[in-house]
């Protein structure tokens, strides 16, 4: 046995021990203006141990491994059994600790960091075909005369139309080094013959902020869909255009924005509060205290604040709700926030896989951790949906927390509750009568974004000459019967059985949403917000209370 021991050690301790990790940043660091830092820090390589450090504990591990891999009946895939080994350590201790493969990190950092190198288009998978939403403003495929409405046929020669192929081995094939080229042949609606494109490939920008426009006179509208590195500056470039159309009031929409980078959450409650208020702080059993602070710079300091919230706000945008509820600084709308307060950092390790170990919890500038319950006895996966059956997402009186949870806000002493997510102050009811079975259906099977884009393929010449702007379009369109036409077939195609009273149950919801996806096929996603804001009720509450101030 001993001579097994000292066969495991010197196998796996390079790979599997690592040492405490370090703080996860410095107490009252000003936010706007440091290294960007994820919830999760950035990865650091394990240090290496003297094996006589190894506890029993670690020897057990340590020695099963040896012995299978030298001992078992059958070929071992050794780095299969510990990848296994690692996620069920992982597993045992939060939801939020977890373990990546190299190709799992490259992507997932393709998000945060801001950008990806390919060709440049935003794009659908229709019935077998890659279908060009639009190509990416000023980016490589639009330099050389791609269009949206075109479909890509092959990449470099090899058909990735009509052939099954998955969307993941298209992506492969159309992503690739910065200067690289790959060749397309595409077909183009009024076009006979294939066209050949020969695209350099760059680097295309992965944007945060979806939309930002006037939603009322004096009243601006920002939706962040994510927080990564250039969230920040995207959010200031937005704002500052709202400034120029007369904004003094905003509307911050973090619905179903599920995270990202720490310190962009940190840039971005730094843009509402004053100098020295506290933002956010972290804390854990080996990681001391650690803040951040307002640097007094922000570019909306003045002037009222609603930010809104959903069941699936999670981490980085409880970050800012919490920021700036405790400092009395918004009315957040909405509803309870989905209670992610784990700060995990990133350990990598020499084949560019990564675990992800919480360290440390965070704490809103009033001292409330935001993360809600967990461990064997909770079903954590579930918990939306729990949440649905006890009424919680249409009875705000369903809603209960002990007095212990109960904490007062910075400014008014306002009432607030930590231990699972953000309480909004105004609550907006899930409408659950708005849709039925026919809906869901036509929902699962894409209908309306399918309808949307063959139409929009077959018309586009023809809207854009009739509307010369969005702002035409939104106030003179209507889906007209031709449209609806094309949906029913559309749904009779993707087997869904045609239910007429449910059908004209949920037309008003269709219509709205056929017309926005159209629009966002032409003029973009800004379009599409300003249109299928009609059926938000969140955004509905929040623009009546900045009307009205109640």
């Amino acid at each position: 046995m001993k001579r097994i021991y000292t066969f495991c050690a010197a196998l796996l301790i390079p790979m599997l021990l690592m040492a405490q990790p370090g703080r996860v940043g410095q107490p009252q660091m000003q936010p706007q203006r440091q290294p960007q830092m994820q919830l999760q820090a950035q990865p650091q390589r394990p240090m290496q141990p003297q094996a006589t450090t190894i506890d029993a504990e670690l020897q057990k591990l340590l020695v099963a491994e040896g012995a299978i891999s030298a001992l078992y009946v059958e070929d071992v895939d050794e780095k299969k059994i510990v990848e296994q080994a690692i996620k069920g350590m992982l597993e045992e201790l939060d939801p939020h600790s977890t373990y990546l493969t190299p190709e799992e990190n490259d992507k997932s950092n393709e998000t945060l960091m801001g950008s990806f190198e390919g060709i440049g288009v935003q794009f659908n998978m229709v019935e077998d075909t890659l279908f060009i939403v639009q190509p990416i403003p000023d980016g490589p495929s639009e330099k050389v005369g791609i269009m949206a409405g075109d479909r890509i046929v092959t990449v470099n020669d090899t058909a990735i139309a009509g052939v099954k192929m998955s969307q993941e081995s298209i992506m492969k094939r159309l992503r690739g080094p910065k200067g690289t080229k790959v060749d397309l042949d595409i077909n183009r609606r009024g076009v006979d013959e294939v066209i050949h494109f020969i695209v350099v490939r760059d680097k295309i920008p992965v944007n945060t902020v979806d939309a930002g426009y006037m939603i009322r006179p004096g009243v601006g509208y920002i939706k962040i869909s994510s927080f990564g590195a250039t969230t920040v500056e995207e959010f200031e470039s937005q704002l500052a255009d709202l400034h120029k159309k007369g904004a003094t009031s905003l509307i911050l929409d973090l619905q179903g924005n599920g995270g990202g980078l720490l310190m962009a959450a940190v840039g971005i409650a730094n843009e509402f509060l004053e100098r020295d208020q506290m933002v956010v702080y972290t804390e854990g059993r080996r990681q001391p205290k650690s803040g951040y602070l307002a640097d007094g710079h922000g570019r909306f300091r003045d002037g009222k604040l609603v930010v809104l919230i959903d069941e699936y706000s999670a981490s980085a945008s409880e970050i800012v709700s919490g920021a700036v509820q405790d400092w009395d600084r918004a009315t957040i709308v909405g509803r309870r926030s989905f209670g992610k307060g784990l700060v995990q950092r990133p350990i990598e390790f020499h084949d560019g896989s990564l675990i992800r170990l919480t360290v440390a919890k965070y704490y809103t500038p009033v001292g409330r951790c935001i993360q809600k319950p967990y461990g064997k006895d909770v079903d954590y996966g579930d918990d939306i949906l729990e949440r649905l059956h006890h009424g919680e997402l249409t009875n705000r009186d369903s809603i209960h927390f002990p007095d212990s949870l109960m904490y007062s806000t910075k400014i008014k002493h306002r009432t607030v509750y930590g231990g699972g997510g953000i309480m909004p102050d105004i609550f907006v009811p899930l409408d659950t009568t708005r849709t039925n079975q026919y809906y869901r259906k036509v929902t699962a099977k894409n209908v309306v974004l399918n309808t949307s884009m063959q139409y929009t393929e077959r018309n586009r010449r023809q809207i854009q000459r009739r509307y010369r702007t969005f702002e035409d379009f939104n106030r003179g369109y209507e889906v007209g019967p031709d449209v609806l036409r094309l949906f029913q077939d559309k749904a009779q195609a993707a087997k869904v059985e045609f239910d007429e009273a449910q059908y004209q149950e949920s037309l008003p919801i269709f219509k709205t949403q056929l017309k926005a996806t159209i629009a966002r096929l032409i003029w973009g996603m800004n379009a599409y917000y300003q249109v299928i804001q009609d059926l938000d009720e969140t955004i509905q509450r929040a623009v009546e209370y900045l009307e009205k101030g109640s």
